[in-house]
């Protein structure tokens, strides 16, 4: 009971002393001509560190997702007023948003919470509520124990802050082949994003614990799985900012961090990635320049030789479901094939519960996106089916997605996932 209540203080603790995010507001804009479209486009090129941009400018036709602090708001309205933009408020408070998003419980007719085969509830992590690293790290290490069959969990290298960076490998060892094909799934890679590592330890589970009721996923295929990439950001957007994106290695001056998903090799300055230190998306000085990313880089590298068919990144928010490239319009030669998996993938995942997701190649769906992990998984690492989803929802909570559609967000995902591995079981 003591040390219940000790984890219970420890909580109240982190959360008291996390930066607060009072009277913030995220606002719907959306510009009407291309004059205005500029002016938002500009604040993004220029004042992205001020204003936190949750969806980028993109078009005259996509409403662009705008965080703003209380101290800008009367400089924000200016704007809005001067050039006539649409908008509306999304999230009128962010710090209650916060609150509501860590305490949000499932809904008992959503589904059961998990069990392990025995029927027991034996581990602290589960999907009703959002875990910390060290309870993710816990699960994976636990599982590993009781799983040794069909469970490795392997270090792929430290941090900038000496975390140790865990990959899982699930394989039936009675079925092992050289040949085998494989699929790699990773997530986390931007801190607030707690969705992706939520549906990654899901996906984990539901291969090994429920490894009876679907044999066939494990038997004929390799599964390596990365559930946080961000360790250090992870970390710090439960103990210190919610909001967190970046990594945490203070190589900007007076700012911290680099965004490590355009750090990848494979185009990395064609656009979409900042080079302002301070901005949300800065790219780092060098491809692979952070721990975190060449990690990833080995790791993939180590067991893509030729049998790992498919690598999806998991990300949030916005409902799509993306192909590369990210840093041109111009599409890979086999997008047809691409899209059809794609496409398949989401029919099932729709058929649970009505979600959409919008499929195409990430610039023309959503805006150039240079240095992606998923364009470096198929240009420089020779993956074939390569994607980047982003998880529920479109924008309603945006990163702050409520712990009551965790569950549901993974049970249609799942969906999806057994058709692209079913699809990749049958590559010859």
């Amino acid at each position: 009971m003591r040390f219940l209540l000790l984890l219970a203080l420890l909580a109240a603790s982190a959360l008291a002393a996390q930066k607060r995010y009072d009277g913030y507001k995220v606002f719907q804009v959306k510009a009407k001509d291309l004059p205005s479209f500029h002016a938002i486009a500009q604040l993004y090129t220029e004042q992205s560190s001020i204003y936190d941009f949750w969806t980028e400018p993109r078009s005259l036709d996509d409403p662009i997702d705008i965080m703003v602090p209380p101290t800008y708001m009367q400089a924000f309205d200016q704007l809005l007023q001067t050039h006539n933009l649409h908008h509306r408020v999304k999230i009128a408070d962010v710090q209650s948003a916060i609150e509501t998003n860590l305490k949000g419980q499932a809904a008992p007719s959503v589904a059961q919470e998990p069990r392990s085969r025995s029927g027991s509830l034996r581990y602290k992590l589960n999907w009703t509520e959002y875990h910390d690293y060290t309870t993710i790290v816990l699960f994976l290490a636990e599982l590993a124990q009781n799983y040794p069959d069909i469970v490795t969990l392997i270090t792929i290298g430290k941090t900038h802050e000496n975390r140790e960076m865990y990959m899982v490998k699930i394989s039936n060892t009675q079925t092992a082949s050289p040949t085998k094909n494989a699929i790699i799934v990773d997530g986390g890679i931007h801190a607030r994003e707690w969705i992706s590592p939520a549906w990654n330890t899901w996906l984990i589970h539901e291969l090994v614990e429920n490894y009876a009721a679907h044999p066939q996923y494990v038997d004929n295929l390799d599964w390596y799985i990365l559930p946080v990439m961000n360790p250090d950001g992870y970390v710090y957007s439960f103990a210190d900012d919610r909001l967190w994106r970046k990594n945490r290695n203070p190589v900007n001056g007076p700012c911290v961090g680099i965004d490590l998903n355009p750090i990848f090799l494979f185009a990395r300055t064609e656009g979409g990635a900042a080079g302002n230190g301070c901005d949300q998306t800065y790219h780092g000085p060098a491809a692979f320049s952070e721990d975190e990313s060449a990690n990833v880089r080995d790791a993939v590298l180590s067991v893509a030789n030729g049998r790992t068919q498919a690598y999806l990144t998991y990300h949030s928010y916005g409902q799509y479901w993306l192909t590369p490239w990210g840093y041109t319009a111009d599409l890979p030669e086999d997008y047809p094939q691409l899209f059809d998996l794609a496409q398949n993938a989401v029919n099932s995942l729709t058929a649970v519960y009505g979600t959409q997701y919008t499929i195409g190649s990430s610039t023309n769906v959503l805006y150039v996106a240079s240095g992606g992990s998923d364009d470096w998984a198929k240009g420089g690492a020779g993956i074939p089916y390569s994607y980047t989803v982003e998880l529920r929802d479109t924008g309603d909570f945006g990163f702050l997605l409520p712990a009551d559609q965790i569950i549901p967000n993974n049970l249609e995902m799942w969906e999806a996932m057994k058709v692209v591995a079913e699809y990749v079981t049958g590559i010859v």
